[in-house]
């Protein structure tokens, strides 16, 4: 090739064939021939090469982009999640606490009613007590009555000597030994108090 590059600038080659060396020498058709190859090489690149990287980049960057806008949006929708949790979460504590103190307040008026009617049925129990105390003290105090009455009379009868049997004397001999036995024990109890 430099053969022919001599050629074609008009000098011959030494005896052996070359040129003479010149190592900052201009070879203008050289310097021709790159410019061409070089833009050849830049065209190519320009126009086949060039677009790709660059269509290769927007992909890349639009596929990061849309990443990067999915991810914010799926962190929005996390965000928005968590705060509607955590709102569920403080309306089911607060509805919790609320049910509590309904129960608290129902326990209490449970327990408050049944204290009534545990009193009202002791109430009841103690004056059905004394109502059947009074009944069989009373019943007692008739039956000891006239036992009382005709031991007395069947020993006034012997003590006297004649018959008491007649019903109203009888009676009448009776309770006026009975009033005065309670208005002795009336006596005896005032004084001991």
């Amino acid at each position: 090739m430099q053969n022919l590059i001599f050629l074609a600038e008009g000098t011959e080659p030494t005896e052996g064939g070359h040129a003479p060396e010149n190592p900052l020498g201009f070879v203008p058709v050289e310097a021709a021939l790159s410019l061409v190859v070089f833009g050849l090489l830049f065209f190519l690149i320009w126009k086949f090469v060039a677009p790709r990287f660059e269509q290769t980049f927007a992909e890349r960057t639009q596929a990061i982009e849309g990443g990067i806008a999915a991810a914010e949006s799926k962190q929005a929708e996390a965000d928005a999640k968590l705060a509607e949790l955590e709102k569920q979460l403080a309306d089911a504590r607060h509805e919790a606490a609320r049910i509590r103190e309904e129960a608290r307040e129902q326990g209490a008026a449970i327990i408050a009613e049944m204290r009534e009617q545990a009193q009202a049925e002791s109430q009841r129990i103690v004056e059905h007590g004394k109502t059947q105390i009074e009944a069989e003290r009373q019943q007692a105090v008739t039956s000891l009555r006239a036992e009382v009455g005709a031991l007395a009379t069947g020993l006034a009868g012997r003590i006297v000597g004649e018959s008491l049997e007649d019903e109203a004397r009888q009676s009448r001999v009776v309770d006026r030994f009975l009033s005065e036995l309670e208005a002795q024990n009336g006596t005896s109890a005032g004084s001991v108090n």
